[in-house]
């Protein structure tokens, strides 16, 4: 699964490969009582270990993609 978080005054997000066996609803939930302010901090770890850490006043927005989504390579015309 793929995320992306939008982040308050920067033009660029966060973008995350998950594991594949990444729990969608989990992840949820844990964003959700992120925006709730119920944590400060978000923290989400990636398939390869690394750990991210987003103050949860910073998130705008917060994209939960599929890992079966096709990903596109390459120039197109």
């Amino acid at each position: 699964m793929d995320i992306r978080i939008g982040v308050k005054y920067s033009t660029r997000e966060i973008e995350l490969q998950m594991a594949d066996d990444t729990d969608r609803d989990e992840i949820k939930k844990l964003v959700e009582s992120a925006l709730d302010e119920s944590i400060k901090v978000l923290w989400l770890t990636d398939k390869r270990g690394r750990e991210v850490a987003v103050p949860t006043s910073k998130i705008t927005y917060v994209d939960l993609g599929s890992s079966e989504e096709s990903r596109k390579m390459g120039f197109s015309s």
